[in-house]
């Protein structure tokens, strides 16, 4: 079908939840995707960090077609062998010494941690303490109750009433995380790149100093690495390269490389709070969706691997400051998590541009154009893209 053919039936069937880019995309190669009609384009988006291995991935495919003519879905109140070897990775990787608990998104593992803090605080001191401080400018999720641990007052909206428990701190701003974390406080969670937010990384210094009034008041220190994590920023979670220990990782999107999978991430202080019949999910912890987790674990955990992540980070990151000086204020981020920042205002513009021309790009807060490509992607890849850049920008 012709794009138009296929909007018309979508405009028939499909809830107008999104404002979509006008194109359907049909396959891919490594990160490289065509339309429908036949037009192609370098992908710097990968479904907002999904698609970690890129398209058409025969490591990927291979595991998950393996896994197919064994076993696709069990109920979890049975063992698998692949939910335990991808929670046992998850946690020797991390060094956090706890358990996993496979959810099916990031809000989903978002939902877990806030349940488990909950939980925590309570099993050791009773009712009362029950507050989950988050950061302004902050994305967690789309359920009730992650929009009201979002930061962002313009999703706060239409849904009333939201879970209540939450406030929010100014991010790298200590005194404000002081003020806001009273004695009736359980946790903080952090995303440590605003993603959504417009790739605002926090300031090590900052995030140093909530870990430590965390460790003091016996309060849980959640890092939300839903779109950091799994090799995006040049290590296997970004929290490794702040150099502390969270209490709890929430970790969603890349994790099964195009397959939908949230994880909560226990440290061994409190990987034991969620009993049987406190927690649950049907899907999570699927066999077919965790043997795509072995295979994306097994390739991005990878020393080498991270090392090319950070080179070609580093490799985009120069080749984007070197254009348009006048359109482009800098480029923020780690690995391949970068914003291009632009006038405010002006990112969709350029977004728009740059995928009529054959780059896909997102946004992100209100100046920054987002760039998550696949992390295989090639050096001829991101050379096309950056000399469509420069003709955009």
């Amino acid at each position: 079908m012709t794009y138009q053919q296929l909007k018309a039936e979508e405009e028939k069937y499909v809830m107008n939840t999104y404002g979509r880019f006008p194109i359907a995309l049909d396959h891919g190669k490594g990160a490289t995707v065509w339309d429908v009609e036949g037009k192609r384009y370098i992908d710097l988006a990968s479904g907002i960090g999904v698609n970690c291995m890129g398209y058409d991935n025969e490591i990927l495919i291979d595991a998950i077609t393996a896994q197919a003519h064994k076993l696709m879905h069990v109920s979890n109140l049975f063992t698998t062998e692949p939910m335990v070897w991808a929670a046992k990775k998850l946690v020797e990787k991390t060094h956090l010494k706890g358990k996993v608990f496979f959810a099916n998104s990031g809000a989903e593992a978002n939902e877990g941690a806030i349940k488990l803090a909950r939980k925590y605080s309570f099993d050791r001191y009773g009712e009362g303490r029950y507050k989950i401080v988050t950061l302004v400018n902050s994305f967690h999720g789309r359920t009730v109750t992650t929009l009201k641990a979002t930061g962002q007052d313009r999703f706060h909206n239409y849904f009333f009433p939201f879970t209540e428990g939450f406030d929010y701190a100014d991010a790298n701003d200590f005194d404000s995380v002081r003020l806001k974390a009273d004695e009736t406080t359980c946790a903080i969670m952090m995303e440590l790149i605003q993603g959504e937010g417009g790739v605002l990384p926090l300031d090590p210094a900052f995030v140093k100093q909530v870990e430590a009034y965390c460790r003091e008041r016996d309060i849980l220190l959640i890092i939300d690495e839903v779109q950091t994590g799994v090799g995006r920023t040049g290590s296997l979670f970004c929290f490794q390269q702040y150099g502390i220990r969270p209490d709890v990782v929430t970790i969603a999107k890349g994790l099964g490389g195009g397959v939908p999978v949230g994880a909560v991430l226990a440290a061994e202080n409190c990987c034991k709070v969620l009993t049987p019949g406190t927690h649950a999910t049907t899907f999570g912890g699927t066999p077919l969706v965790c043997a795509a987790v072995n295979a994306v674990l097994d390739t991005v955990a990878d020393g080498e691997f991270l090392a090319k992540v950070r080179e070609k980070g580093a490799y985009l990151k120069n080749g984007i400051e070197s254009l348009g000086k006048e359109s482009i204020h800098g480029v923020r981020g780690m690995g391949l998590m970068l914003g291009i920042i632009v006038d405010e205002g002006k990112h969709t513009g350029f977004a728009n541009k740059l995928i009529e021309k054959g780059v896909l790009a997102i946004t992100a807060g209100r100046n920054a154009v987002r760039l998550l490509p696949p992390l295989t992607i090639s050096k001829e890849e991101m050379d096309e893209a950056l000399t469509i850049m420069k003709e955009v920008f």
